[in-house]
């Protein structure tokens, strides 16, 4: 799982550079989230993907992704989630 979001992170950072200038100093955060979503998920999850912009108008990032850490159990330490 390391090397793929490493890779994915790599040539979509290298990808997102020559698309405008206003991005040539992207950057992808350090850390990342990883987790497997069912066949019978996948389109709610095409949905979300498309109203993400909208949503997180309203749900930081931050409180999503502790709501998924907590609703799957999933044991984390604070200091070490966020950049």
């Amino acid at each position: 799982m390391a090397e793929l979001i490493r890779e994915l992170k790599r040539s979509s950072s290298k990808w997102i550079k020559t698309q405008s200038k206003d991005m040539s100093k992207f950057e992808w955060q350090l850390g990342y989230g990883a987790f497997s979503v069912s066949p019978s998920h996948v389109n709610l999850l095409i949905e979300y993907i498309k109203n993400q912009e909208l949503h997180h108008r309203k749900t930081t990032f931050q409180e999503e992704f502790r709501k998924l850490l907590k609703k799957y159990s999933v044991q984390y330490d604070e200091r070490y989630v966020w950049d």
